[in-house]
C-alpha cells in the first residue's frame, strides 16, 4: 500500500470516495422518497446538486478530523464528528439555498437527506474500521540500519500501520558501534547483515529499506542482487521511503547526489506562470475582501498598545534576495530594543493580548497579501526567515539554503504539518517539509495546503 503525495494513502482516498458516493446516494434517496422517482427533480440536475452538497459535507468532515485515520478511535467520537459535520453543512446549505435557490434539491428533502446520510456514513465508517483491522499488511518492510531517521520512520509506520497497510517486521544490526536504541514503540533487531536473506525468506519481506549512512560497505551485495532477481524483493534507500510515508525529506546524512538524481524538483514555465496567476488572484481578492477587517485591526492594534499598527521587517526571499515583509504589529514596539533579533517563543511575553489573538486567527498576516501581489512572496511556499537567522541556520543545517529556490510563502507545507517552533531543531524539521514541497510543487498541492491552512485558522491551532 504505497503512500501518495503528502503521506496520503489509497485507504484514505478510498474512504473519501465511498463517503462521497454514499452522501450523493443519501440525498438522491431522499429525493425519491419525498418527491417520487417520477419528479423532474429526480434527474441529472439532482445528481449535480447532490454532488455539490456532498463536497460541502466532506469539507466539514475534513475540518472535524474525520479523514485523519489516527484520530477517530471511539464510536462516540465518530458519531459526534459526523453529527457536527452534517449540522454545519446544513447551516451552510440553508444560507446558500436562500441566496441561490437554483441549488435547492427539492422542498422537504433536507431533513430526510440528513437522516439518510448520517445513517449511511455511520454504517460505512464502522464497516471500514472493521475491514481495516482485519486486512493483513499489503507490504512487509525490513530496515537495515538504525539511524535517527530510520527510528523516526519506524515509529510513524508502527503508529499508522492500519492506515498505511504496511508492517515493519524489524531492524537489522549493522555493527555494535552503530547500534541505536530503537525504543519500545517499534520492533527490535532481528539479526545482522549476514542474516538478511534468512530474515527476508522467513518473514516474507516485500521491501528492504537500507540506511546507507549506517550500512555503506557492509552489505552482502551478491546475496542481495540474487534476492532481487530471483525472489523479486525490492530494495530502497531510506530517504526515498522516509519521504514517501512522512511527507518530508530527511536531510540527516543526505548526499547531494540523491537530490540531483531524484525525480521532482521541476519548475516548468507553465507551472511558474500558473502559480503566479493563482497568487495574483488570491492576493487581489483577499485584499479586497479583507480591507474592512484590516482597517478595524489597525485601529485595534493602535489602541491596544503604544506604537504603529504595521510592523516592517527584512526577510530573505527567493535566491537569497532580501525584501521587506509587512505585518500587523503583535508585539510591544520595543520588543527587541534590548536583545536584538531573537527567536519568537510560544507564549512569548513580548506579545500583546490583542497580538496573541491576531496570531491565533492569523490576522497579523493579512498585510503580507501586498507582498504576494508585489511578487516578493507566493501564497504557498517556505516561510521567509530573517537574515540574522538564515546566516546561522545555513551553517548549522545542511541544504538549508535550498529552501530559497522558490518564492517564500504566506503559508506552506511546514506550517500545516509542523507545530510552532523556535529553535534550530524546529528549523530542521521545517526544512524537511519545505524540501518536500519544493520537490513536489504543483497547483493541486498548493490548493491542498490552502485548504489545510483554512482548517488550521478555523480550528484556532498553531501560534
Amino acid at each position: 500500500m504505497r503512500a501518495i503525495l503528502g503521506g496520503l494513502t489509497w485507504r484514505r482516498l478510498s474512504l473519501v470516495a465511498v463517503d462521497h458516493l454514499l452522501i450523493v446516494a443519501g440525498v438522491l434517496g431522499a429525493v425519491v422518497i419525498r418527491l417520487s422517482a417520477d419528479s423532474p427533480l429526480a434527474s441529472w440536475a439532482s445528481v449535480w446538486r447532490a454532488m455539490f452538497a456532498a463536497a460541502l459535507l466532506q469539507i466539514a468532515l475534513h475540518y472535524c478530523d474525520l479523514y485523519d485515520l489516527r484520530t477517530v478511535r471511539r464510536r462516540r467520537d465518530l458519531l459526534v464528528g459526523l453529527t457536527q459535520g452534517v449540522g454545519v453543512t446544513a447551516l451552510v446549505l440553508a444560507g446558500l439555498y436562500y441566496w441561490v435557490p437554483a441549488l435547492v434539491v427539492g422542498r422537504g428533502v433536507f431533513l430526510i437527506a440528513g437522516v439518510l446520510v448520517l445513517l449511511l456514513l455511520v454504517v460505512w465508517r464502522v464497516t471500514f474500521e472493521w475491514l481495516s483491522s482485519r486486512l493483513g499488511p499489503t507490504e512487509r518492510l525490513l530496515f537495515v540500519g538504525t539511524s535517527s531517521a530510520a527510528v523516526e520512520l519506524a515509529r510513524e509506520l508502527t503508529e499508522r500501520r492500519t492506515e498505511l497497510g504496511v508492517e515493519l517486521e524489524g531492524f537489522v544490526d549493522v555493527g555494535p558501534s552503530r547500534d541505536r536504541e530503537v525504543g519500545d514503540a517499534t520492533p527490535g533487531a532481528l539479526g545482522t547483515v549476514v542474516d538478511i536473506p534468512r530474515i527476508v525468506r522467513d518473514r516474507r519481506i516485500d521491501r528492504v529499506v537500507v540506511s546507507l549512512a549506517d550500512a555503506r560497505g557492509m552489505l552482502p551485495m551478491d546475496k542481495l542482487l540474487e534476492m532481487k532477481l530471483t525472489d523479486g524483493v525490492r530494495f530502497d534507500h531510506l530517504p526515498s521511503v522516509y519521504e514517501e510515508y512522512t511527507g518530508k525529506i530527511a536531510v540527516e546524512n543526505l548526499r547531494p547526489s540523491w537530490l540531483i538524481f531524484s525525480e521532482g524538483f521541476r519548475k516548468t514555465r507553465a507551472l511558474v506562470t500558473a502559480k503566479r496567476l493563482l497568487d495574483i488572484s488570491l492576493a487581489g481578492l483577499g485584499l479586497l475582501a479583507a480591507a474592512p477587517v484590516m482597517g478595524l485591526v489597525a485601529i485595534a492594534v493602535r489602541r491596544s498598545s503604544p506604537g504603529p499598527a504595521l510592523y516592517h521587517q527584512t526577510r530573505v526571499g527567493q535566491n537569497g534576495r532580501p525584501f521587506t515583509v509587512h505585518k500587523f504589529r503583535s508585539m510591544r514596539a520595543d520588543a527587541e530594543a534590548a536583545t536584538g533579533a531573537v527567536w519568537a517563543q510560544k507564549g512569548d511575553p513580548r506579545v500583546t493580548p490583542f497580538g496573541r489573538f491576531m496570531r491565533r486567527t492569523r490576522l497579523d498576516e493579512l498585510p503580507q497579501l501586498w507582498n504576494v501581489l508585489r511578487g516578493d512572496m507566493s501564497f504557498v511556499g517556505p516561510r521567509p526567515e530573517r537574515p540574522e537567522f538564515v546566516s546561522d541556520l545555513t551553517q548549522q543545517i545542511p541544504f538549508y539554503g535550498q529552501r530559497h529556490a522558490v518564492r517564500p510563502g504566506l503559508t506552506g507545507w511546514a506550517q500545516v504539518r509542523h507545530s510552532y517552533g523556535s529553535s534550530v531543531a524546529d528549523a530542521l524539521q521545517k526544512l524537511q517539509f519545505d524540501l518536500y514541497y519544493i520537490k513536489h510543487m504543483s497547483i493541486a498541492f498548493d490548493l491542498y495546503i490552502v485548504l489545510e491552512t483554512t482548517k488550521t485558522v478555523l480550528m484556532r491551532r498553531g501560534s
